[in-house]
């Protein structure tokens, strides 16, 4: 059996589900696009090859084994993307919670069903239909719940809206002693830097109180000023419209002291090894064409 642990973004990780590159299906059509990123590169004849994210993915892999992290991978599908297993399902204390996704993507959470099978099936939260929540939309904090949402009107024509106020309201229900703290994102379909797909796209928490953070990709700024109060002026690192672009926020923490960073992000690794954390450097690039990266990848099982 797999006893759950998750309180937060950075304890030790002890097992993941890392996703897989493997068999990810032909270039998407454009009216395909789940994301302006992946769309743009669509367009551009740029769109990544699945040989070079595999590659990547295994050096992702290869950090975990170093660091003896036990990782589970999803059942290959064909021609499937099953890249991202943060949007499949997330964990909270010692409950998995499924995520509704959109609908053609179902079959993502078949394909963990080897590692659910390990879980007490009273641990498994199911919500409702009209609960809408992914996983990079929530972000376990200690005595927190951090969520980023949209509730605008024009909700549903957006495609790039992944977490509803009936998700907020759902986590709030299941984890009455925890104090749930909801951000509105900035959501574009067009404009890849004016979008934060997820809440793990303009900011994340490292080590035990310092976070990567993008001003623009919240869309009320006592929201931003909440959190910049929270950790402190002098503990978090702001990064630019480019930079949230190339994704400087989901890198993703094996430990306090120990994140993996893609080996691009130059100025935020400096910063990471200036504050004392060790930085594990692996090209992901091509998996940042899909507008998602490192935390995108992985679901955490258990932290110490």
């Amino acid at each position: 059996m797999l006893n759950l642990h998750i309180k937060n973004e950075t304890s030790k990780l002890k097992t993941v589900v890392l996703g897989t590159a493997l068999e990810c299906g032909p270039i998407p059509l454009p009216e395909e696009a789940y994301d302006p990123k992946s769309l743009e590169h669509i367009l551009a004849g740029t769109y990544p090859k699945e040989a070079d994210m595999v590659l990547e993915m295994e050096t992702f892999a290869k950090v975990f084994e170093k660091y003896g992290v036990q990782v589970f991978r999803p059942k290959v599908l064909h021609d499937c993307n099953q890249i991202f297993s943060r949007d499949i399902a997330f964990v909270i204390e010692d409950k998995l919670i499924k995520a509704n996704i959109l609908p053609d993507r179902e079959e993502e959470f078949e394909a963990i069903l080897h590692v659910v099978d390990k879980i007490d099936p009273k641990n498994i939260l199911y919500p409702p239909e009209e609960v809408h929540i992914e996983g990079g939309d929530v972000m376990p904090w200690n005595d927190y719940i951090f969520i980023g949402t949209y509730t605008g009107k024009d909700y549903p024509d957006y495609i790039t809206a992944r977490t509803n106020k009936a998700g907020v309201e759902y986590i709030r229900k299941m984890f009455p002693d925890k104090k749930v703290k909801s951000f509105e994102l900035r959501k574009s379909i067009t404009n890849p830097k004016e979008n934060a797909l997820h809440l793990d796209c303009c900011f994340q928490p490292v080590g035990n109180d310092k976070a990567i953070i993008h001003k623009n990709g919240f869309l009320v700024e006592e929201e931003y000023e909440w959190l910049v109060e929270y950790f402190g002026k002098e503990n978090i690192f702001e990064i630019s419209p480019e930079e949230m672009y190339h994704m400087y926020c989901n890198v993703f923490s094996i430990a306090p002291d120990v994140v993996v960073s893609e080996r691009n992000f130059k100025r935020l690794n400096t910063w990471l090894r200036a504050q004392g954390f060790t930085v594990e450097e692996i090209p992901y690039a091509e998996i940042s064409k899909q507008g998602g990266l490192l935390r995108c990848s992985t679901l955490p099982l258990v932290r110490e």
